[in-house]
């Protein structure tokens, strides 16, 4: 029970809006559909605490349970806690009464109740791109990602992602190379980051974007979070890319969730015998506009880059030699067996062998198994 009516009216009193929202994003089974029909109702997160029982339970979609939550929400969490867990982490809170909560995620079905947010939102993060993919992915989705999430940052795009493993991580990481804007937004809350080894490259992402949730502080990551998460990723985007993705990946629940929220599609092509490729290849066969370059993409955005940037090159910053150079151009842009290299290069194979071994050591090329070569910016 929750005490007297003055002890509600003491506490209610006091309460501002965006506390109101996150003590009723804290109850369970009330979720940001129900939440919409509430305040249609009564007008105000704070009303919504202090309405009886009965006219509760008279609104449309919550019953008894969700009504008997709300009533008695003071026995069932702890506000104060909570807050103060948000200001120890450093986390903002924001509510859609922001100007700024992200301007498109206010347009889908089921808006984020609250957004805890660990570093910071800005307006130009407005102009998103959502990159996602799988997690267990091969070399070619890993450096596709990255390349196309370093033109598109570089652009001057906002990349949204998930900090999962895989393709979220790579392209993360390619946004922050070209010293843009990343989002993560993540199944789960603050205090319990997923996967714990991303943690490094989450307090990058805070310096430089932002981490975002819509979970209260302590939520641990299950099976529903994720999907949650991922309508938040595509519903803050203009468009969603898919970079690499299996028939059964994730990302493409991501994929419909966008295309319900009538968001722009964009997959990476890939071989037709890996299976890691038949997700995407089967979104282009439905519909989904083919990306081979950042350029792809901006171009569909004309009314925010009237004239297209000049996307930057995938090149070292590293000094070449001559025979580096030679051999780095001869890698292009996939894999590259020894033999095109010699052909490709002209170098004699004492050269090419000593070469590519400096390469290695600036990180700038990798070997594969069967003679074969990748470059890695």
């Amino acid at each position: 029970m929750i005490g007297s009516g003055l002890d509600l009216c003491d506490t209610l009193c006091g309460m501002d809006p965006t506390e109101a929202r996150v003590a009723l994003n804290m109850l369970p089974r009330l979720g940001p559909v129900r939440l919409r029909s509430l305040l249609d109702t009564f007008g105000s997160a704070e009303a919504v605490l202090r309405a009886p029982f009965d006219r509760l339970c008279g609104v449309d979609g919550v019953g008894p349970e969700v009504a008997r939550s709300i009533s008695s929400w003071e026995s069932s969490i702890d506000l104060a806690e909570e807050l103060r867990r948000a200001a120890d982490f450093g986390a903002t809170i924001l509510t859609q009464d922001n100007p700024e909560y992200p301007r498109l995620l206010r347009t889908i079905h089921d808006p984020p109740t609250v957004l805890y947010v660990w570093g910071r939102v800005e307006e130009r993060d407005g102009h998103a791109v959502g990159v996602v993919g799988s997690r267990r992915t091969t070399h070619y989705g890993l450096e596709s990602a990255k390349k196309l999430s370093y033109q598109l940052a570089y652009a001057g795009l906002t990349v949204v992602s998930g900090l999962a493993r895989g393709i979220d991580t790579a392209a993360h990481q390619g946004a922050l190379a070209a010293k843009g804007r990343t989002i993560a937004v993540i199944g789960a809350g603050l205090e319990e980051l997923y996967p714990p080894e991303n943690a490094a490259l989450a307090e990058k992402i805070a310096a430089q974007g932002a981490v975002v949730s819509e979970f209260p502080m302590s939520t641990k990551p299950d099976r529903q979070t994720f999907p949650m998460r991922n309508r938040i990723v595509s519903g803050w985007s203009f468009g969603l890319l898919v970079v690499e993705a299996g028939l059964n990946s994730g990302a493409l629940i991501t994929a419909n969730q966008a295309a319900d929220q009538n968001r722009s599609l964009y997959a990476v092509p890939g071989p037709i015998d890996r299976p890691s490729s038949q997700g995407t290849n089967r979104l282009i066969q439905q519909g989904a506009k083919l990306v081979t370059g950042a350029g792809d993409i901006l171009e569909d955005m004309q009314m925010l880059f009237p004239n297209v940037p000049e996307l930057p090159q995938s090149r070292p910053a590293a000094q070449l030699t001559e025979n580096e150079q030679a051999i780095y151009d001869a890698l292009g842009e996939g894999e590259t067996d020894l033999d095109d290299i010699v052909t490709k290069s002209g170098l004699p194979i004492a050269t090419l062998s000593s070469t590519l071994l400096a390469l290695e050591i600036k990180k700038l090329v990798k070997p594969l198994p069967g003679q074969r070569y990748v470059r890695l910016l």
